[in-house]
């Protein structure tokens, strides 16, 4: 599946009905660190469910929800990629699959870099800057 650039997030949810009217619900942090503004449309796509077969470009597998799904990073893994935004702390953020965050300390939004993740959690890595990366290389 080809995912478009201007992708701004990525998470799994549940369709609700209320009163004849379908609602999925956006998790809090998404418009906390992502591009989201509320009182703002988007386009939504939905897609089958993580227990229906998955194709991400180069496999074919089946994943249970019970299993959560494993960051789409490793420690070492070098990458190149934009910064999006900051966050609090002033570290600049970034997303890589599935809307995965990563965190890079002196950074600057819209800076390209190539980045080697250090430490990787559940929901979030962290990677240091390697190489600030001209848009034309």
């Amino acid at each position: 599946m080809e995912i478009p650039e201007q992708l701004h997030c990525l998470f799994s949810g549940t369709v609700e009905e209320t009163d004849g009217s379908y609602t999925v619900e956006v998790p809090e942090h998404e418009v906390q660190v992502g591009d989201l503004q509320e009182d703002e449309t988007y386009r939504v796509v939905l897609l089958p469910s993580l227990t229906d077969e998955v194709t991400d470009g180069n496999e074919s597998h089946s994943q249970d929800e019970s299993e959560p799904a494993q960051p789409p990073v490793k420690e070492g893994e070098q990458r190149t990629v934009e910064i999006e935004g900051l966050g609090d702390q002033g570290d600049g953020i970034t997303r890589v699959e599935r809307g995965f965050v990563v965190i890079v300390p002196d950074t600057e939004r819209g800076e390209r870099v190539v980045v080697e993740i250090t430490d990787v959690k559940e929901t979030v890595a962290f990677a240091e800057v390697r190489k600030r990366v001209s848009y034309y290389e």
